[in-house]
C-alpha cells in the first residue's frame, strides 16, 4: 500500500493542571480508527524513550506521549511524586483532550502510574504494562540498582545516552525523591482493581521486571496476556519497538494469544537505512538542542529540536520500520511458545 512520504504530524503542548504542568507530545499519522494511545515513561526518563514506538502506534491512532512533572525538563510541582500524584496528571490529560477509551501504555515506573489510573476508572478497555516494576521480593534501592545494572549491560549505547541525558534533566535530587515512592508501590495489590484487559510485555533479559512478577500480576489481574521478546532487556520499549507495537496492535483488537514469545529478529528496530556521519551528527545536535531547551524551560526550542530530530529519524529509519510494521500487521507475531520461567500551548513539527 502506498504511504504518505511525509512524517507524522507532531504538536508539542503543555497541559496545566491545578498543581503541575505536563508536556504532551501529540503524534498523528491521519489514522481514522478513533483509538488513541497515551504513553507514560519510567522514573527519571522522558517521552524521548518512545521515539520509535510512538510513530508506529500513530499508524493505528493518535498518540499522546507525556513528560510528567519533574521529568524531561518539566518543572517539579513540589508535591510528593507518588504514583497517585502522577495518575492525577494523566487523568487530567485524558479529560482535557476528551479521550474516549484510550489505550494506556506504561513503561517501568510508568506501569505503576497506569495501574493507578486503571484502578480508578472502568471506562478504559485495554492497557499495556511494559517492564512493570517493582517485584515486592526485591523492593530495596540496592537490589533494584543491581537489577538495573544487570539489564543495562544488555542495552545499546544509544539507549544509555538517552537514559543519562534524561536523568540529568530530571536531576539527582528529584530522582531520589521519587525512588522511595516507586519502591513502596505495590503493583501486585492494585492490578486487580482495574477492569481493563492487560497486556504485559518484558524483554528476555529484563532483570528489574522478572517473570515471577509477571506471573503474579497475571494471576491477580481480571484479564491479562503476557508476552516476552527474546534478546531484549529493560528498555525493550525502545530497542524492540517494532515488536512492542505489533503486540499492542494485536492486543487492542483482541487477536493475540494469552501467552507467547516473539523472536528478536521480528521485534528489534532495524538498522538505519541511511546512516552516515551527517545523520549521526544531525541526530546528536537536535537531541542536544532539545535537552538544552528543556533545561531552560524553552518549549519553543523543544518543539524546534523535536522537529529536526524527527526528520533525521524519518529519513534514516522509516523504510525499514514501515516494512516490518506492515508485516506485523498482517501476520501473527509468532507462536505462543510459553514463558520459560524467570489550556494548551501548541507547537508543530515532525514526529519525535
Amino acid at each position: 500500500m502506498a504511504r504518505d512520504p511525509r512524517p507524522a504530524d507532531v504538536q508539542v503542548e503543555s497541559y496545566h493542571g491545578v498543581h503541575a504542568r505536563t508536556r504532551v507530545t501529540r503524534i498523528s499519522a491521519g489514522s481514522e480508527s478513533g483509538r488513541s494511545f497515551v504513553l507514560i515513561a519510567g522514573i527519571g526518563v522522558a517521552a524521548t524513550y518512545f521515539e520509535f514506538l510512538a510513530p508506529l502506534l500513530a499508524e493505528e491512532g493518535d498518540v499522546y506521549a507525556l513528560d510528567l512533572p519533574g521529568f524531561g525538563g518539566v518543572p517539579a510541582s513540589g508535591r510528593p511524586p507518588t504514583a497517585a500524584f502522577f495518575a492525577d496528571q494523566v487523568e487530567g490529560v485524558l479529560a482535557h483532550y476528551g479521550l474516549d477509551d484510550p489505550v494506556l501504555v506504561g513503561h517501568s515506573m510508568g506501569t505503576q502510574v497506569v495501574t493507578e489510573v486503571l484502578a480508578r476508572r472502568d471506562d478504559i478497555s485495554h492497557a499495556v504494562l511494559v517492564s512493570p516494576v517493582v517485584d515486592e521480593a526485591e523492593a530495596t534501592a540496592l537490589v533494584q540498582a543491581v537489577r538495573f545494572v544487570q539489564s543495562t549491560v544488555r542495552e545499546s549505547l544509544h539507549i544509555a545516552l538517552l537514559a543519562v541525558s534524561a536523568y540529568l534533566l530530571c536531576g539527582v535530587l528529584y530522582f531520589f525523591e521519587t525512588l522511595p515512592h516507586m519502591l513502596r508501590y505495590r503493583i501486585s495489590d492494585r492490578v486487580g482493581a482495574g477492569r481493563a484487559t492487560l497486556l504485559l510485555v518484558r524483554g528476555e533479559f529484563d532483570r528489574p521486571s522478572p517473570r515471577r512478577l509477571h506471573s503474579r500480576l497475571v494471576a491477580r489481574a481480571r484479564d491479562a496476556r503476557r508476552w516476552e521478546i527474546e534478546g531484549a532487556a529493560h528498555c525493550v520499549v525502545n530497542s524492540h519497538a517494532v515488536g512492542v507495537a505489533r503486540l499492542v496492535r494485536r492486543h487492542i483488537h483482541d487477536d493475540l494469544a494469552t501467552k507467547g514469545r516473539m523472536p528478536a529478529a521480528e521485534a528489534a528496530v532495524p538498522p538505519a537505512k541511511h546512516a552516515d556521519a551527517s545523520m549521526v551528527l544531525g541526530a546528536m545536535a537536535s537531541r542536544l538542542a532539545e535537552w538544552v531547551s528543556a533545561a531552560r524551560e524553552d518549549e519553543d526550542g523543544v518543539e524546534r529540536a523535536k522537529a529536526r530530530h524527527a526528520r533525521v529519524l524519518w529519513d534514516a529509519y522509516r523504510p525499514g520500520l514501515s516494512r516490518r510494521s506492515d508485516h506485523g500487521t498482517d501476520h501473527d507475531p509468532g507462536p505462543a511458545r510459553g514463558d520459560r520461567g524467570d489550556g494548551p500551548t501548541r507547537r508543530r513539527g515532525g514526529w519525535s
